[in-house]
């Protein structure tokens, strides 16, 4: 018997070799030859920025920053349920494994039966009633000829790298939400410093111009327009009030917080601060930065997985079956050596008819292929659109910051002007409001141009990968 069981065993093994999965190879993408396109302009990172990121916030230099993105890490909600499924993901791969070794069986029974008086083999005047000992074990091993276990095992292992590129990416994008809805937090701070200002400066115009009216050098149009200026000064600053209280709500789930218990004081953002420069590399590495780019190929190769199990359910399936036990009618000779049995032998499973289900499968694998194959180049492209993006929002908003730091001065030397031949009689205090409004909305202007640049300065980072001098991309082996 182990003659023929020896052989029979070899050639399945050198069978077991055969997958019908498609040769893997990364899907083709268009990648810019030596630099980005809006490169042109930029301030590269000073030499200091060379080294190896991983909290990569560090780099604004914020001790309140970098302590609410050290409690995004520990508290958010996102991040423990993308780490769940990452843990569930991995557990599909041991299960998938699984299917490599046999399975054991053991089992025992004691039961009462009776057999029907008309089964063929029962002898007349027979007791049809008997009890019925079993104990005994069995074991079933898959041989993987055609590869659908190592298919299935590879596909799982290449989503299970997927989750933890969904992971890395969840995480660099709750990171960089977080940075972003600070800097405009610290630029509504900023807003509402100087509308609070405002609207003070406003009442006492509004004052001043009710005694000139009142003494008779002014119109009541002065002291109406005074009015207007000062109630619509009033509403933007209630409506920045707004705007802040639900900016810190949106802090406060990110770091887990309850929003009705969680606050941060005030703290206006400097306008003309210096924007830490970040090395954006070769485009070519953007591929191996982004965890997103990482989890789109490792779909694609989960794919193609899919492809190969497809195949192999046109072909047989080939199991090993072994038994053994005892069983016997009394309680007495159960356990004794004539009441053993054993079965061992292969077993081979064909489908000849499915009405098409096994061709509608590979139809569907290959179906699924071709989409996450598009899937992966939409991402690239996002990727690189991503980068030239904010590489051109901060060469672009740091020329409006100069720019807009000169409307402030102009606007304010224009005020100051207004304000003494309004007082002087030479003109009407339209002219004032008109100035007002002006220096009043170019200085917001600065401030949202500066919140606008730290958020681009977040946005690159994140679209370069965070941590953009990783060795490999997230989940690969």
């Amino acid at each position: 018997m182990r003659s023929r069981v020896g052989p029979a065993v070899a050639a399945s093994c050198v069978l077991a070799a055969c997958s019908l999965a498609p040769h893997y190879q990364r899907p083709a993408t268009e990648t810019p030859a030596a630099a980005y396109r809006e490169l042109d302009g930029w301030r590269l990172a000073s030499p200091a920025d060379t080294t190896r990121r991983g909290p990569w916030w560090t780099m604004f230099e914020d001790e309140e920053l970098d302590a609410l993105e050290a409690q995004v890490t520990s508290a958010n909600q996102s991040l423990k349920a993308s780490l769940a499924r990452l843990a569930e993901a991995r557990a599909q791969t041991r299960i998938a494994r699984a299917g490599f070794f046999p399975v054991l069986t053991a089992d025992a029974s004691a039961t009462r039966q009776r057999a029907s008086i008309n089964e063929p083999g029962y002898t007349a005047g027979s007791n049809p009633n008997y009890d019925d000992f079993i104990v005994g074990g069995s074991l079933s091993y898959e041989l993987d000829l055609f590869g659908r276990i190592r298919n299935t095992v590879s596909g799982a292992h290449a989503t299970e790298q997927a989750s933890a590129g969904d992971a890395a990416a969840l995480e660099l994008s709750v990171h960089a939400e977080l940075a972003t809805d600070f800097f405009t937090l610290r630029g509504l701070d900023a807003q509402q410093q100087l509308l609070d200002r405002t609207v003070a400066d406003y009442v006492k115009a509004l004052e001043l111009t009710r005694n000139l009216y009142q003494g008779g050098a002014a119109a009541l149009s002065d002291v109406q327009q005074a009015q207007a200026q000062l109630e619509t000064a009033r509403t933007q600053a209630e409506d920045t009030r707004l705007e802040r209280a639900q900016t810190e709500h949106a802090i406060a789930v990110l770091v887990g917080a309850e929003a009705s218990r969680f606050h941060l004081d005030a703290r206006p953002l400097e306008v003309g601060r210096t924007v830490p420069g970040v090395d954006p590399g070769l485009p070519s590495q953007l591929l191996e930065r982004r965890p997103d780019v990482a989890a789109a190929e490792r779909r694609v190769a989960a794919a193609n997985a899919a492809i190969g199990v497809a195949r192999a359910a046109y072909f047989p399936v080939f199991t090993l079956s072994a038994g053994a036990g005892q069983q016997s009618t009394q309680s007495g000779n159960w356990l004794t050596a004539p009441s053993r049995f054993w079965s061992i032998g292969p077993q081979g499973v064909l489908t000849v008819f499915d009405a098409g289900l096994h061709a509608a499968q590979s139809a569907a694998a290959h179906a699924s292929y071709d989409e996450q194959v598009a899937n992966y180049r939409t991402t690239v492209l996002t990727a690189y659109q991503d980068v030239e993006d904010n590489l051109a929002a901060l060469r672009q908003l740091e020329r409006e910051s100069v720019s807009q730091a000169a409307a402030v001065t102009a606007t304010q030397g224009a005020l100051d002007q207004a304000n003494f031949r309004y007082k002087g009689g030479v003109v009407t205090y339209l002219e004032v409001v008109s100035t007002e409004n002006a220096a009043l909305a170019a200085r917001l202007a600065a401030v949202n141009i500066e919140t606008r640049r730290l958020s681009a300065a977040v946005l690159l980072v994140r679209a370069l990968g965070g941590d953009w001098h990783v060795a490999a991309a997230p989940g690969h082996e």
